[in-house]
């Protein structure tokens, strides 16, 4: 076994290297010019578009609305990468980590942005009379490389059962088990029946579910992050000035590597936001929507919201603690954080958003699973991975943690290869989609102006 962990570690190392790195932020920042900033033009808009309330698209093609598929992406997107993955992520290149994460974030939206738009423009309906999309698809119709689309869906595949399944399963366990005693076989027993009920139903169930679990869970481990802020206003400068320091001129932890900073700040950022990964355009692909435009603009936002907005409460509190200096264990370190702030109950915020955020992503991971499974052996064998997911939820409970987390981030690297490749082939598609559908923002903001006046 530890031949094995040498293994994936060494592998990890070369899937995460320069190329890699340079290939996600490259590509964000590349549809960031061809799209000029629309992250930072259109956010407001997109932002209220995805929080409104409007039945305008109920009647569009879709088996979701705009809100259900963001927080079907969102539940798998926000998960232990907000906390165990923050920590990780300073643990292993310094809390200058926290920079490079935000720097994948930003040009990330536009990334995020472009993969919703071609999984809405080419996704098809399914024998079921579901709606399938994402990678796969605009890979082969896009780009005609079916070869490429094929390998996308099995890295995808492969990869929901690290990053959307064994790791979350892993973290809920030893949290439970260090906290409570419970038997990280018992919580994987629990977690493998309620993920099976949820799937049983499909992507409405999903969609419905997540809804109502996803902003729950987010408000309540927020609401302890922004308490811990607050009472600490006078300390949150001197954190942010760390952060941007230590991103340039690390000083001790990760060896002052600036290297170890970028890697470990970029793929920790992606496994939680997971812009250019292209999963989530799997569930964009499911929203009802007149123009792909439209529900991208609602996916950019989930790694707004993800990254920008959550992973900063989490790596605030461990600066601003200074707890991480002698902590070696990122699967704690959120928590003791939280506890060095608010005593008694700082603790059980984050284990008890671990097991939410956990759960969610588990659920979200299904579905993306679930389609990567049906594109390569047909959608009427997806009950085959539906039964091999909920049991590998169990056996993941049970696995060492840094193991899982060296699988979880290869199938990552592997599954966003393609994926940025037909990005940047197909950026022109994503452009012209833009484009038009500016036009069409501007004549409904002409309609509406009009009606006011009348």
């Amino acid at each position: 076994m530890e031949l094995f962990a040498e293994l994936v570690d060494d592998i990890g190392g070369i899937v995460w290297g320069p190329f890699t790195l340079i290939l996600i932020v490259g590509t964000g920042v590349f549809l960031t010019l061809r799209l000029g900033f629309l992250q930072f033009r259109d956010l407001p808009y997109a932002l209220k578009l995805t929080f409104s309330k409007s039945d305008k698209n109920n009647k569009n093609e879709g088996d979701i609305s705009h809100f259900q598929s963001l927080m079907t992406a969102m539940a798998a997107t926000l998960g232990i990468g907000n906390m165990t993955g923050v920590a990780s992520a300073i643990l292993m290149g310094g809390v200058g980590a926290i920079f490079w994460m935000w720097v994948a974030a930003i040009f990330g939206m536009a990334t995020k942005y472009g993969e919703a738009v071609l999984a809405v423009k080419y996704r098809v309906v399914n024998h079921k009379g579901e709606i399938s999309g994402g990678p796969m698809y605009y890979i082969e119709k896009g780009l005609g490389w079916k070869w490429l689309a094929i390998l996308f869906a099995l890295f995808g595949f492969l990869a929901s059962f690290g990053i959307g399944n064994m790791t979350q399963a892993n973290t809920v366990a030893g949290a439970l088990h260090a906290n409570f005693e419970i038997n990280p076989w018992l919580t994987g027993f629990i977690l493998m029946v309620l993920t099976g009920i949820v799937l049983l139903g499909g992507i409405k169930a999903i969609g419905r579910v997540t809804a109502i679990f996803v902003p729950f869970m987010a408000l309540f481990y927020l609401a302890g992050g922004f308490l811990i802020i607050l009472l600490n206003l006078s300390e949150v400068p001197a954190a942010f000035a760390l952060i941007v320091k230590e991103a340039f001129n690390p000083t001790a932890a990760a060896g002052g590597a600036i290297g170890m900073a970028i890697r470990y700040g970029v793929a920790r950022g992606v496994f939680s936001n997971e812009a250019g990964l292209g999963s989530a355009p799997i569930a964009a692909a499911a929203a009802k929507t007149d123009y792909p435009s439209r529900q991208a603009l609602v996916s950019m936002t989930g790694t707004f919201l993800d990254t920008i907005i959550v992973c900063t409460v989490t790596g605030l509190a461990i600066v601003m603690s200074g707890i991480y200096t002698n902590h070696g264990n990122a699967s704690s370190l959120t928590g003791a954080a939280f506890e060095s702030f608010l005593p008694g109950v700082g603790n059980f915020i984050v284990v008890f958003g671990i097991i939410f955020f956990a759960y969610s992503t588990i659920i979200g991971w299904s579905y993306y699973g679930e389609k990567c499974f049906g594109y390569i052996f047909g959608d009427n064998r997806t009950y085959i991975f539906k039964i091999i997911f909920v049991m590998v939820v169990m056996v993941g409970a049970g696995l060492e943690l840094e193991l899982v987390w060296g699988i979880a981030d290869i199938f990552n690297a592997l599954m966003a290869l393609p994926n940025l490749i037909a990005l940047l082939f197909l950026s022109g598609v994503i452009v012209s989609e833009t484009k038009r559908f500016r036009e069409v923002r501007r004549r409904e903001i002409q309609e509406k102006q009009q009606q006011r006046a009348s």
